[in-house]
């Protein structure tokens, strides 16, 4: 009869865990890549990190900042501009954009 091996968590001293704290803050380390070096799982350091303050929070979502613009230049709104040609005849219809449901209105009525 075979007895299960009993898992036994495993301990890291103080002195360890600083030096393995020290190494993933260099620039450009990998934590992964020094947590594997010792023989550590990645996420027991990212643990340690965020106990020891090690990581930085989240960023914050920027704030909104009003900004002043001057004026637009007031152009005259466009225009629609419709032309029929039917045989040599050629129609321009022009219609204030302001009026636009008036001009489908119209222009299904025309169409029918």
């Amino acid at each position: 009869m075979n007895e299960a091996k009993k898992k036994t968590r495993r301990r890291y001293g103080a002195e360890l865990k600083q030096q393995i704290l020290a190494e993933c803050a260099e620039p450009g380390a990998s934590v992964a890549g020094i947590a594997l070096s010792h023989g550590i799982n990645a996420n027991v350091v990212h643990k340690w990190r965020r106990q020891d303050g090690s990581v930085l929070p989240a960023l914050e979502a920027p704030a909104f900042v009003q900004v002043s613009l001057p004026p637009a230049a007031c152009a005259p709104a466009p225009d629609i501009r419709i032309e029929l040609c039917r045989g040599a005849t050629t129609v321009s219809v022009t219609w204030p954009l302001d009026a636009a449901d008036q001009c489908a209105v119209w222009l299904r009525e025309l169409l029918k």
